[in-house]
């Protein structure tokens, strides 16, 4: 188990080096430089060849990606090239935000497609081709159109929910829980017929193993055999799926976070990539790349957890 796990935090640093390698790479690649970008409409080459010079962009690039790697190391993601903010400041706030939204409607997903799929493969016949034709529709919408249609629904028509805008949790928890609802729900149906699908899958497959048979003859009470032995058994497919599902969310959500106006790290990206500025652009890869190689970290141990055969593989 030692080995296993040295050898996915040995990926896990080298995955983050090439992520920054890479950005770093590309923001060397664009057509624009640093000076150009602060100094705007407004800059003449002189001035902007002196500000590309002062920020020491015509420096060697392995020197700069040196000292680039070593702000990494110690938190330090550069400032804007627009207003001259902290990029980290910046990013902490918003991390919150889409980890968030991410991580409730991974949970959702999880809780609702777990008790639709398994009641599919225990129930079958009528109930089971209801939840697989719902799960079919609901995978067929796309994200936005849902959003769309419950902020018509539960905000315009009802008024229970806040249709756009996000408040922090120290500000008021209850509304800060209301502000990420829409988009919670947004993001979970989808999300719950997935893993409907995978867990009535997985649990159909657990189902008609010899072990399970084995139970049965032993006289093992249907409700141990089905909730303990066959859902463990199921549960491998829907860790991964689960862990696959909250990555997808957390780098996708510039879309939902822009039509829900909330302040999260897809937003910061787009507004990023709009005004060329590439240390925040590199900085919101970077920080996205952590946490998607942390969330893999974590979703590979739960699996070798669940699956001994995995830590030997």
């Amino acid at each position: 188990m030692v080995g296993y796990v040295a050898r996915r935090l040995a990926l896990a640093v080298g995955t983050v080096l090439a992520a920054a390698l890479i950005s770093f790479l590309l923001a060397h690649a664009t057509d624009t430089s640093p000076g150009a970008v602060r100094l705007g409409v407004n800059g003449t080459p002189e001035r902007v060849a002196a500000l590309n010079e002062q920020l020491g962009w015509n420096r060697p690039l392995y020197e700069q990606f040196g000292d680039y790697l070593g702000g990494l190391v110690r938190g330090d993601l550069g400032t804007s090239l627009i207003d001259g903010r902290s990029i980290a400041a910046d990013l902490a706030a918003r991390v919150p935000v889409t980890a968030s939204m991410a991580l409730f409607a991974t949970v959702l997903s999880g809780i609702v497609g777990v008790v639709l799929g398994v009641t599919a493969a225990v129930r079958g016949g009528r109930i089971a081709r209801l939840i697989t034709t719902g799960s079919g529709i609901a995978l067929s919408l796309p994200a936005f159109w849902v959003g769309i249609l419950l902020v018509y629904v539960l905000s315009l028509r009802l008024g229970w929910l806040p249709a756009t805008g996000y408040v922090p949790f120290a500000t008021d928890p209850a509304a800060w829980f209301r502000s990420l609802l829409l988009p919670v729900l947004t993001l979970g149906i989808g999300g719950a017929a997935v893993i409907a699908r995978t867990a009535g899958a997985g649990m159909r497959e657990a189902l008609a193993q010899e072990h399970i048979r084995t139970l049965r003859a032993m006289g093992t009470p249907e409700w141990r055999v089905r909730y303990v032995h066959a859902l463990r058994y199921a549960s491998l497919p829907v860790a991964a799926v689960l862990g696959i599902q909250f990555i997808a969310l957390f780098g996708g959500s510039v879309i939902i976070e822009n039509l829900f106006a909330l302040p999260g790290l897809g937003q910061a990206g787009q507004i990023a990539a709009a005004a060329s500025d590439s240390p925040a652009l590199t900085g919101v890869v970077i920080v996205a790349t952590v946490v998607v190689v942390v969330i893999n970290l974590l979703l590979d141990l739960v699996v070798a957890i669940l699956d001994p055969k995995v830590r030997s593989a």
